[in-house]
């Protein structure tokens, strides 16, 4: 994951559109290993950041930041 200027998303990307103008955008080919991804996030102390929850994935770590297809 990784921030990008508008001028590098291209017609293939996909782009999904949140709350407050945030714009998630998805390469073509991470989406196939992304694609049923539920992305959450957490303000916690502990333990917090960026949840991700992917149905594909086959393992994953214990801090649900990293998974393996």
């Amino acid at each position: 994951m990784d921030l990008c200027k508008t001028e590098d998303i291209v017609p293939e990307d996909h782009v999904e559109l949140w709350e407050d103008d945030l714009k998630v955008v998805i390469d073509a080919k991470s989406m196939l290993y992304l694609f049923g991804l539920e992305l959450g996030y957490s303000n916690e102390l502990i333990g917090g950041g960026f949840k991700f929850n992917n149905p594909n994935a086959e393992e994953s770590c214990g801090c649900g930041t990293s998974f393996g297809i």
